[in-house]
């Protein structure tokens, strides 16, 4: 974990992760990248992890790459009730 990382609050955690799976995908042609963004966190996100992306995407996705705001359409919000 960098230096960086160890400032930053939960939610700000998930927004450069979130851009770190974007930047990866950022080589990939475009509906690709979208796609793979969505992919990745809908396998590897647990549902609070995605409750609290879109509880910052629904606020604006302050800080979001476009990418990942475009993802955002196919990832899978959780079940209020789920942990």
């Amino acid at each position: 974990m960098s230096h960086e990382e160890h400032k930053m609050g939960t939610k700000e955690k998930l927004v450069y992760m979130a851009n770190q799976i974007a930047t990866f995908f950022e080589s990939k042609p475009h509906d690709e990248g979208v796609a793979g963004v969505a992919k990745h966190i809908n396998d590897f996100w647990d549902p609070r992890m995605r409750r609290q992306f879109f509880e910052m995407f629904d606020e604006g996705g302050k800080g979001m790459k476009p990418l990942v705001i475009e993802a955002a359409a196919t990832i899978r919000r959780p079940r209020q009730d789920a942990a």
